[in-house]
């Protein structure tokens, strides 16, 4: 690897191979090839002169990319595409008379994003369904553990670790749905012709328009798609791009949540991601423990979301049937998002899988805040036995500011318990003061939502996808 040109961050310290293999010129130009001998193989079928020789000698050379005549060529051309049509014709000259016959630029280079678009949609899927499992695995480990919850970051009501997690995990759950409903339904572009109106197509068939509608399904079957766009211009309509953008930066959305609740309990001590033996949080101070791989999520995160509004505006700044502003910028955004997001799933699978919960610390901040809570249950419970409500409250209120007051001034511990316990007014429920101040009893329902939610959403979307994780092994970061 050359060490004096750039060198892209998300190919050489992020994203996985798999996904670096969809966008990598050896797949985008071997996928040209494929479409020009889909074309030709359904032109032949169709009563085109082409003979099977033609056809033989192009697929023999699918792989077989002389890249730096193609770059001369393009050089020369000032054009992509006609650079790679003399190169590959180059390669097996018998058939360069019938490649790209009736074709258009778009046919090559929109088909193609498409099909790189499908096979990365697939790896995110597949990465998803890995986090979905590992989530899963945190909910229903922690599904009882309580937890201080907290509402505009300030303390509220207790909830359970895995309760928590069941709110990243449903969010990533949304994701996966929209995904898989997309790329469900992903159109090829097909055999359009130069402005989308199968023109050229129609004179090579002599008019017979059956003829031409029958081309486009037959390439379109030949690449693994069921159907292709209804109408076009040049281009398939970015509006694709950006849908597919917008998918991309829910599920980026999703993890920097996750990622940054991970930051803030690490900063509490509730939780670590995983740090390696030989970690180094800090060049200057050796003691740290940075939450890095949740910042790295959060940094990546923020560059996926920010692609979306671009394909926004590639897509509300075409003119007609195509203008070629999109280009150079496309070939930037579409791998990247995708390269971004398959780096942050990547990362949070590696979190999720190795996630440390300190149940000491958080019992601790816990029992730090339950006493305030449990008030109205002493007062319940007083009122019970005969006490009277607003005396109670009143002693209440004034023994909680007391106690709040040590806390905040003196820096004490919270002693509101050992006050009540001293009251007589009380005295109903000194025996029991323990029992009132059990933290499951303020939990609600988080552990039955947690296990009902596991159960309904989560158990038959992993059963769905099963053959995905008999592929799941142990995530290990370039860096």
């Amino acid at each position: 690897m050359s060490r004096s040109k750039y060198t892209h961050p998300l190919t050489s310290r992020y994203a996985s191979d798999e996904m670096s293999l969809i966008w990598s010129d050896m797949t985008k130009f071997s996928t040209w090839r494929r479409l020009w001998i889909a074309l030709a193989t359904a032109q032949k079928e169709m009563g085109l002169k082409i003979t099977d020789k033609q056809i033989h000698q192009m697929k023999a050379k699918v792989n077989d990319i002389d890249f730096e005549y193609a770059k001369a060529q393009e050089r020369k051309l000032r054009h992509d595409v006609m650079s790679h049509i003399h190169t590959f014709a180059k390669a097996c000259p018998e058939a360069g008379p019938i490649i790209h016959l009736g074709a258009t630029s778009c046919f090559i280079t929109d088909n193609t994003e498409l099909i790189q678009m499908k096979k990365a949609l697939k790896e995110v899927q597949k990465k998803l369904i890995f986090v979905i499992a590992a989530l899963k695995d945190m909910v229903t480990k922690y599904k009882d553990m309580p937890t201080l919850g907290f509402t505009h970051y300030q303390p509220a009501q207790l909830t359970t670790v895995g309760k928590r997690a069941t709110l990243w995990l449903q969010d990533f759950l949304f994701d996966l749905k929209a995904l898989s409903d997309f790329s469900e339904g992903l159109p090829m572009r097909g055999v359009k012709g130069t402005t989308g109106t199968q023109a050229s197509y129609l004179a090579l068939f002599n008019g017979d328009h059956k003829k031409v509608l029958e081309l486009d399904a037959k390439v379109a079957s030949l690449m693994g798609f069921s159907k292709t766009i209804p109408v076009s211009g040049q281009t398939y309509t970015r509006k694709l791009d950006f849908q597919v953008c917008s998918i991309l930066s829910g599920i980026a959305q999703s993890a920097n949540k996750m990622a940054n609740d991970i930051r803030l309990l690490m900063n509490l001590r509730e939780l670590e991601e995983p740090f390696g033996k030989n970690q180094v949080g800090s060049s200057a101070m050796a003691y740290k423990r940075n939450p890095m791989r949740s910042e790295r999520v959060c940094s990546l995160a923020r560059y996926v979301i920010s692609l979306t509004a671009n394909s926004a505006h590639t897509h509300a700044t075409q003119w007609f049937e195509r203008t070629l502003d999109d280009s150079a910028n496309r070939r930037m955004v579409l791998p990247e998002s995708f390269l971004a997001v398959d780096s942050i799933l990547l990362i949070i699978n590696n979190v999720t899988s190795g996630i440390v919960v300190w149940p000491h610390v958080i019992r601790k901040r816990v029992m730090e805040a339950l006493p305030f809570m449990a008030t109205e249950n002493i007062l319940m419970a007083c009122v019970k036995q005969g006490g009277n409500r607003q005396d109670l409250h009143e002693a209440i209120r004034e023994h909680s500011m007391e106690a709040a007051r040590v806390i905040k001034e003196k820096g004490g511990e919270c002693d509101l318990l050992e006050r009540i316990a001293d009251d007589d007014k009380f005295k109903a429920v000194h025996s029991s003061l323990k029992d009132i101040v059990n933290p499951k009893l303020y939990v609600g329902r988080s552990p039955e939502q947690a296990e009902e939610f596991i159960k309904v959403e989560v158990e038959p979307v992993l059963k769905k996808y099963a053959s995905y994780l008999s592929e799941k092994k142990a995530v290990e970061l370039k860096v």
